[in-house]
């Protein structure tokens, strides 16, 4: 790497903002000898400008990737003409096929794919091998972090000199994710004959490691025929993929096991209804390391919200001896991206039947106060979600109101961004990787803090260990990627309001950890100035009585007060 050549690499004609002093502070990082920077740089800053500079300086005979956890963020990557130097790379599925008779089909799914023996005359044509080849001969290749992980051990794609990993603050879950072993009646033939039993710990046990064993053995010889088939239909093809992948995995656990003559390295969790299992490592670093830290010379990792460099360096295997970090401030005025406090309790389990009616009145009145803007409702799960929006339509205010499910979440989101409807979207797992500039959205609700599930077996470990620091800082780590999703830029402008309670004491809590400019949002929280709940239902349209309404909380509380208006 040649880190005098990151300013010379920057993209853009210009600088904006601190981007001069961000790129002079990354390369006085790299040359003074560190092997990974850490670049917390919160939004606006230009964050792929500046991973696009700290690529070009990779040394020309070594090349460098840039990843991204997502394929929007991809796009947005590949739509950039001062980024149109990046190779961009997606997986088979995001291409067509452009033989006919097979025109427009997945390549993924296309004849390619199903017949063995055929030899694609138009290969030199294919869309996904075009820009294959391309990547693999440029000095940048861009991908998701998903396909990077996949091609650990390809030729084409091997060892670089930089890597540069965008919101690199979730590297840990997504590998703890992509080495998650699901095992069930919906993936596993045999699952009926194997009768797992019933299990009385979450550490797998020499049972269950037999029956994981016996599982990929099936496995195996399933795939090994659908393999020697010489012309598969569409949805084998799909089969013999998905197949694998999960014995490539299971090869992983077993592999593991082996090798460290014990188990307790995994926990697994047991769905109580089907016995399904899913097997979840403890420590993810070794993966890593195969799957990225073994593929390149120097690294940055870019994000906003690495909130313990150190903790994080722990966590995804990387020794803290050559590792920088570099801030860069905020750039965005304060009154432009303001917090308000409209917390009506707590949503803890316990206290959630007499919150979320709260919280729905608090909506109300929040429509109430922006009817003409488009606004974002993070529920947090889709039970919360239902609850709410069953309060809306009983009361009759859910004429501007939509959700999603699990399958059409993607659809719904699209729909909504396109419309000009201030509509508003009761969103589940929203609060990272969205950019919602301008009006597409200006204000958004946090209905709930949203820590992590302890009944996952994992979480529970790390939280009889201890971590609780850890479980907070996952928590307050997602409140910040969330309150950036309505700011995108320094004109732009959009208010966040919390209801949880909660939220109040984990910011107690986490004040040491926050980025300065965020402490200084939580500083400037205020009440805001809302309508009656009954004048506001009348606004919105609503005529129903609302009869049943929790009491009150009273006034002069801290984060309550003023939150009822003048009713």
């Amino acid at each position: 790497m040649k880190p005098a050549a990151i300013d010379a690499e920057f993209p853009a004609p210009t600088y904006r903002g601190v981007q001069a002093e961000a790129v002079a502070d990354i390369s006085a990082a790299y040359s003074s000898g560190a092997k990974v920077v850490i670049v917390r740089a919160p939004t606006g800053t230009g964050k792929s400008l500046l991973a696009r500079a700290i690529a070009g300086a990779a040394d020309s005979d070594g090349g460098a990737y840039y990843t991204t956890p997502q394929v929007s963020q991809l796009d947005d990557v590949g739509t950039n003409p001062l980024l149109d130097d990046i190779a961009i790379i997606r997986g088979k599925r995001n291409y067509g096929c452009i033989l006919p008779g097979d025109r427009g089909q997945p390549v993924n799914q296309a004849r390619c794919a199903r017949d063995s023996n055929f030899d694609c005359p138009e290969k030199q044509r294919c869309p996904y091998f075009v820009d294959r080849a391309a990547a693999a001969e440029a000095p940048i290749a861009g991908m998701t972090l998903a396909y990077f992980m996949q091609t650990a051990g390809s030729e084409l794609f091997d060892a670089r000199d930089v890597i540069v990993i965008d919101e690199a603050h979730g590297l840990l879950e997504w590998a703890e994710m992509y080495a998650t072993i699901k095992l069930g009646p919906q993936n596993v033939p045999s699952w009926e004959e194997l009768r797992i039993p019933e299990l009385d710990s979450a550490r797998p046990g020499r049972r269950v490691v037999e029956a994981v064993e016996q599982i990929h053995a099936d496995l195996e010889g399933t795939l090994t025929e659908l393999e020697a088939v010489g012309s598969l239909t569409a949805q084998d093809v799909l089969e013999r993929d998905r197949l694998r992948e999960l014995v490539g995995r299971i090869g992983w656990f077993r592999r593991d096991v082996e090798q460290m003559q014990q188990s307790d390295r995994w926990v697994v969790d047991q769905a109580a209804d089907s016995g399904a299992l899913a097997i979840k490592p403890l420590n993810p670093a070794p993966f890593l390391r195969h799957t990225v830290w073994d593929r390149g010379v120097r690294f940055a990792l870019l994000s906003a919200t690495i909130l313990d460099p150190d903790a994080y360096c722990r966590g995804v295997g990387l020794p803290g001896g050559r590792v920088r970090t570099v801030d860069v401030p905020h750039t965005f005025p304060l009154r432009q991206r303001p917090l308000f406090d409209v917390m009506v309790g707590e949503m803890t389990y316990d206290a959630r039947a007499g919150t979320l009616p709260k919280i729905g009145e608090l909506l109300v009145r929040l429509m109430a106060v922006h009817p003409d803007s488009k606004g974002l409702v993070h529920c947090h799960s889709y039970a919360i979600q239902e609850q709410l929006f069953e309060q809306l339509t009983t009361i009759g205010a859910a004429d501007r109101v939509i959700k999603h499910s699990t399958e059409d979440r993607d659809q719904v989101l699209d729909r909504w961004k396109h419309e000009s409807a201030p509509q508003v979207l009761l969103s589940v797992k929203m609060e990272e990787a969205l950019d919602l500039h301008d009006d597409l959205c200006r204000w958004q609700l946090l209905c709930k803090a949203p820590y992590l599930n302890t009944r996952d077996s994992r979480v529970q470990h790390r939280l009889d260990a201890g971590a609780w620091d850890w479980y907070n800082r996952m928590a307050l780590r997602r409140i910040i990627q969330a309150c950036g999703r309505v700011v995108r830029s320094a004109d732009d402008y959009g208010e966040t309001y919390i209801a949880d309670s909660s939220i109040g004491g984990l910011f107690d809590r986490t004040q040491q950890l926050m980025p300065s400019w965020f402490r200084e949002q939580v500083s400037a929280m205020r009440h805001p100035d809302l309508p009656p709940y009954t004048e506001a239902l009348e606004r919105v349209g609503g005529t129903e009585p609302h009869h049943d309404r929790p009491g009150r909380p009273e006034r002069g509380r801290g984060a309550l007060d003023g939150v009822w208006g003048d009713e």
